[in-house]
């Protein structure tokens, strides 16, 4: 099975452009045949085209350089070279293509499923194409014009209706396939989840809302610590945000104020997003961790749940529909 990749570095090139023909019709009984060189054909563009069915980057970890066919030349009887064949890249949802150089965003796969990159270069002209009254037998022809080529850096941002953020082992894989059809690993260590994972919650078999688990997050997560910014990004599109609080172990309010800043150092957006504070494990905490929980000073609505006796799911999903309904995130 391939491993997760969010990031890869890949170099892509445009075909060549081909080369004009020079030629000249040899006809009987006309002694003086005109030019007929037609020209080459354009070399072949890059296009990136979104693949439902992928997930990762991996693949393109593997092979760097991707480029497209060059275009032939062209031939007599005016005949235009075959334009070389296009490149096509497929990508997960969600892939952002940026210049590794300056780091400009070239496309965002998230608001398109397909994007030509790369225009192959244009064939050269064939002799034809220059006959005129003062010059009736040109004898050249243009070379095609050359393909570009680009260093990229491709990013994997998550696409989800809803993430779910919390610090490591505060049991956010396990909720994930509470609430959805997802059967991520799960263990009792740190960093269970190495990768965001996807699931689909069939709300009432009336709406579906996907939701993403999303790495646990530590302190200095926003500086790279730890496995840092690559799982910060993938909160970035998300519609609303869970931050999933452990009841069974240490302080809300110190585990409270360590995800906001993290979320906060790395982007003021993520903080203005509709958040649901949610206690997990409430199973083993028991009542009196729950009252002191939902008198916590965390601000806004609050929650407790337990992902194994399915205590109070009913009332996180129907809260998850109210929050995406309220910001539009539903139809």
């Amino acid at each position: 099975m391939s491993r997760f990749v969010d990031e890869a570095k890949i170099v892509i090139k445009s075909g060549h452009g081909g080369k004009g023909a020079v030629s000249f019709r040899r006809e009987k009984y006309v002694p003086k045949g005109g030019p007929d060189g037609g020209d080459g054909g354009d070399g072949g563009d890059v296009i990136f085209k979104v693949s439902d069915t992928l997930r990762s980057l991996y693949d393109h970890k593997l092979k760097r350089i991707y480029k497209a066919k060059d275009g032939k030349a062209g031939s007599k009887n005016n005949k235009k070279g075959p334009m070389g064949e296009a490149c096509i890249i497929f990508v997960p949802p969600g892939t952002v293509i940026l210049e590794k150089e300056s780091n400009r965003i070239l496309a965002d796969l998230a608001e398109t499923s397909e994007v030509m990159l790369l225009k192959g270069g244009k064939g050269g002209y064939g002799n034809a194409r220059f006959s005129t009254s003062t010059n009736q037998t040109p004898r050249y022809a243009q070379e095609g014009k050359p393909g570009r080529e680009l260093e990229l850096l491709l990013q994997i941002k998550t696409i989800a209706d809803i993430g779910i953020v919390g610090l490591p082992n505060a049991g956010k894989s396990t909720l994930l396939s509470v609430l959805t059809e997802a059967k991520p690993k799960v263990g009792a260590y740190p960093f269970t989840t190495l990768s965001p994972n996807l699931g689909i919650m069939n709300y009432k078999n009336v709406k579906q809302v996907v939701i993403a688990d999303v790495p646990g997050l530590i302190e200095g997560a926003s500086r790279g610590i730890g496995l840092g910014i690559r799982f910060l990004k993938h909160i970035e599109r998300t519609r609303a945000l869970i931050m999933l609080i452990d009841l069974v172990d240490g302080d809300f309010s110190k585990k409270h104020e360590v995800l906001l800043k993290e979320m906060g150092e790395y982007s003021d957006t993520l903080l203005a997003k509709p958040l649901l504070f949610v206690g997990s494990k409430l199973d083993a905490a028991g009542r009196s961790k729950e009252a002191e929980f939902l008198k916590s000073s965390m601000p806004g609505e609050k929650l407790c749940i337990s992902s194994l006796t399915r205590a109070n799911i009913d009332i996180l999903e129907n809260k998850i529909v109210s929050i995406l309904e309220q910001g539009n995130g539903l139809t």
